[in-house]
């Protein structure tokens, strides 16, 4: 058994990545396949995730749109109610921020839509592979001119007023916890979350070291009693893991794994809601467990994005 402090880390190294580089790092966080990466490997295992209705990595990446339109657009495209867009009125028009999730899920509801329409083909301009297999380009209808679409970039989206700067720009995190605190973090409901996964890792494997690896527990003094006491539970955890694993499948062995094992989960939110979670999670009233990786995570972020 191997045991280790927690972390944390932004994936701000990924802000300026293609879509498709981003949603693989991402996504292979679940099965710990990041060996398997290669300078060519993101488009291939995007498109398969994307076939196979693994929404969740879909989420991992958004685009901002400022779009310029007539009055009677905007209300169109607002009457179809979009869900998990985050949509802001300007006084020429729009601005939109979607997941590649939301954006696709967004053209299944309304490809009656002129303005989704468009919104489609210019995203179709950009990530392809997301999008041939949703509707022929040849039968969709044709741009409307007199709306321009234009794509921001991170750096601009930073540069938005406050208020909007906080709706918009979104922040990745990877922490490295127990499986305690992933049970608390994912009860944020407007965030998007991937989690490695015990049903697929094998941990007797070489890539893992051959060995479960636990989280430290805060509660318990290294050397006390009570920590002795904690240190002998994980290893007949792991005895128990590892014999369940000669007969039987991973996610039928992990049921004996508790809730100190390590797990590594992306947290993937806009501004706003990393300030709610700091509210909340930061308190003396919160978990010590989430306070000892929420605490100096807000510090870092105070400092990088003024929140």
């Amino acid at each position: 058994m191997k045991i280790i402090e927690p972390s944390f880390h932004i994936l701000d190294e990924l802000d300026s990545s293609s879509v498709a580089v981003r949603l693989e790092a991402c996504g292979r966080v679940c099965y710990k396949s990041e060996d398997k990466i290669t300078d060519d490997s993101a488009i291939p295992f995007v498109t398969k995730i994307a076939a196979h209705g693994h929404n969740s990595v879909l989420e991992m990446a958004v685009l901002t749109f400022r779009v310029i339109c007539h009055p009677q657009q905007l209300q169109a495209l607002l009457s179809c109610q979009p869900k998990y867009l985050v949509i802001d009125t300007l006084p020429d028009g729009l601005l939109i921020t979607g997941s590649m999730r939301a954006f696709r899920e967004f053209y299944f509801l309304y490809s009656g839509n002129q303005l989704v329409n468009d919104l489609i083909l210019c995203l179709a301009g950009i990530v392809p592979y997301l999008f041939e297999n949703i509707f022929d380009q040849h039968t969709i209808t044709a741009r409307d001119t007199s709306v321009k679409i234009t794509k921001m970039n991170i750096s601009e989206v930073d540069q938005l007023p406050e208020e909007l700067r906080l709706r918009h720009r979104f922040v990745g995190i990877r922490f490295i916890v127990n499986r305690a605190v992933t049970h608390e973090l994912v009860r944020h409901r407007p965030c998007s979350f991937l989690q490695e996964s015990q049903r697929y890792c094998r941990y007797s494997e070489d890539k893992f070291d051959n060995q479960v690896t636990f989280i430290r527990p805060m509660f318990f003094i290294e050397g006390s009693k009570e920590y002795q006491l904690w240190k002998e539970a994980m290893k007949l955890a792991e005895s128990a893991y590892f014999k369940l694993l000669e007969t039987a499948t991973p996610q039928a062995a992990r049921t004996v794994l508790p809730n100190s094992c390590k797990t590594e989960i992306i947290v993937f939110c806009n501004l706003l809601e990393w300030k709610h979670i700091f509210s909340l999670r930061t308190t003396p009233a919160a978990e010590p467990s989430m306070r000892e990786i929420m605490i100096p995570l807000q510090k870092v972020m105070h400092d990088k994005y003024l929140i």
